[in-house]
């Protein structure tokens, strides 16, 4: 009898192609911000978060949960998030559990931050003050983009901070898993502000899961001109120390 530990698997078969097809998978990923219609296949997407689910977590906690929306379902969430973003008398009613972005910005990563989005304006012709078209704009991500599947990351609040970044490796495997699927995809933490409505919504135990982000799924719009932002990466040399 073998002992657990002596277990062996198959050797990686690293190869030109199998390196090319992976490279391309994490290259080409981008955020889509206008999906087509075109339905996802159940299956597709189940496939999907199923080689998501071999992302490390510490001591195998996997600590994710995935609400997935489609049709009546999804519409129905975008809709009473729809409502209460334009209402005006709920501005500044909602607000975000967790800190997903800094308090205070500082350069460079503001630098950043405004560059991208004043990219995106400028290929969507939105001129600096125009508060109505970025109000819509930003409305959009409360839509999905547009995507026919919509999902929304829960964590059960009794996990740490390093659970985080688990999520974020199995995050970016769904993103990965989607290319190589042909499909694209949209992380959103705009969703983390309406937290209490997305919970009320999904009937989610709102003091044990906490809403983590949202994901928009589905086949990108080849000719929409927001989906030809592609946004900037710095050099390795800029964020890579190598010590002797």
């Amino acid at each position: 009898m073998s002992h657990p530990a002596s277990v062996s698997r198959a050797p990686d078969l690293i190869t030109p192609e199998r390196t090319a097809a992976v490279d391309a998978a994490i290259t080409s990923r981008r955020s889509i911000r206008r999906f087509l219609p075109t339905e996802v296949p159940r299956a597709v997407v189940e496939d999907i978060l199923r080689v998501a689910s071999r992302a490390p977590s510490g001591t195998n906690t996997q600590p994710w949960r995935v609400h997935v929306l489609t049709g009546a379902s999804l519409k129905a969430l975008v809709d009473r998030l729809m409502a209460a973003y334009n209402d005006p008398a709920q501005v500044g009613l909602h607000q975000e559990e967790y800190d997903y972005y800094p308090k205070e910005w500082i350069s460079p990563f503001i630098d950043r931050r405004r560059k991208v989005g004043w990219d995106l304006y400028s290929l969507l012709g939105i001129a600096k003050g125009d508060k109505v078209r970025m109000h819509e704009q930003t409305g959009r991500n409360f839509r999905f983009f547009d995507a026919p599947v919509g999902m929304i990351f829960t964590i059960d609040r009794v996990m740490g901070q390093g659970s985080l970044l688990d999520y974020g490796m199995f995050l970016e495997n769904i993103m990965v898993a989607a290319r190589a699927r042909g499909l694209d995809t949209c992380a959103q933490a705009a969703f983390n502000a309406y937290h209490a409505l997305i919970s009320d919504q999904l009937g989610l135990d709102a003091e044990r899961e906490m809403v983590v982000v949202g994901m928009a799924l589905g086949h990108a719009d080849p000719e929409a001109i927001e989906n030809s932002l592609l946004a900037e990466r710095v050099t390795v040399s800029e964020f890579a120390t190598f010590w002797p």
